[in-house]
């Protein structure tokens, strides 16, 4: 079947994702989560060793598609648990991809934006690139993405992304060790797959056998944490201030917040 939300190419080993909805920033729809299933399942079974992930256009990824966000409004809570743990299940699979990920942040990273240009192996950004975990912005929880955060960047720093929702840069995020280079735009696949034919050089097996060794040493407390995640997601979607928040954010007006 083809792609709608997305392209996938093979050259010379690597696979190449491409998020291709630059009229809606490549946000993430269900759709999307879907075809980014199969795509890792036939990446898998590819002879490319190396998957490179991009946006198409002026953005990587803006977070959740505007239209998705709308009908979580009117789901019961075995729905909100069900598309949860779908959501987990795509970040926990591009976490723990079997070959080497590399993202190629081409603009804004927001949201789920963040967490997928952020859970490959390798992230490198243009400079002019945004992420932020805006979640709590729309009364959510970044439950699922934040499992992984608090491992990368420590408590601290996670609680100051988390709970005050702003946006950063390129340059933090480098600092914090989100982002591994910043690159010009005009270089950033050329230096995204200088980077891959570099891993290419190496024994795949043994890149694999590395790669499940690192993930290996948080697997347990991961599993049980987006376990955990998946019910704080879905539970949150049934509060008073997530329907105030995502009307709000719809109505492009400032919530008023009941704490319900």
């Amino acid at each position: 079947m083809p792609y709608q939300t997305l392209q996938l190419a093979h050259e010379a080993g690597v696979a190449a994702i491409t998020l291709n909805r630059p009229d809606k920033r490549n946000a993430i729809s269900f759709q999307l989560v879907d075809e980014l299933m199969r795509t890792f399942d036939e990446i898998e079974k590819s002879p490319s060793q190396v998957l490179i992930l991009t946006g198409a256009g002026k953005a990587f990824c803006a977070g959740m598609d505007l239209d998705e966000l709308k009908s979580l409004l009117g789901k019961s809570h075995d729905e909100n648990v069900k598309d949860s743990a779908r959501m987990a299940e795509m970040f926990r699979r591009l976490y723990d991809f079997p070959k080497p990920t590399i993202a190629a942040v081409n603009g804004a990273a927001i949201a789920g934006g963040t967490g997928l240009a952020t859970m490959c192996d390798f992230t490198l950004s243009v400079p002019e690139a945004k992420f932020g975990y805006t979640e709590v912005r729309i009364g959510f929880v970044p439950a699922i993405v934040s499992s992984i955060l608090v491992w990368q960047v420590g408590h601290k720093i996670a609680r100051d992304l988390l709970l005050t929702a702003r946006l950063f840069d390129a340059a933090e995020a480098k600092r914090y060790g989100l982002v591994n280079e910043i690159v010009s735009a005009d270089h950033l696949l050329t230096r995204a797959n200088e980077l891959a034919a570099q891993i290419l050089e190496n024994s795949p097996s043994s890149v694999q056998a590395t790669k499940k060794l690192i993930n290996g040493f948080i697997s347990t407390q991961l599993d049980m944490q987006i376990g955990e995640a998946i019910e704080d997601n879905a539970r949150i979607r049934t509060t008073a201030d997530f329907r105030e928040g995502v009307s709000s954010f719809l109505e492009k007006r400032k919530p008023v917040w009941s704490g319900k």
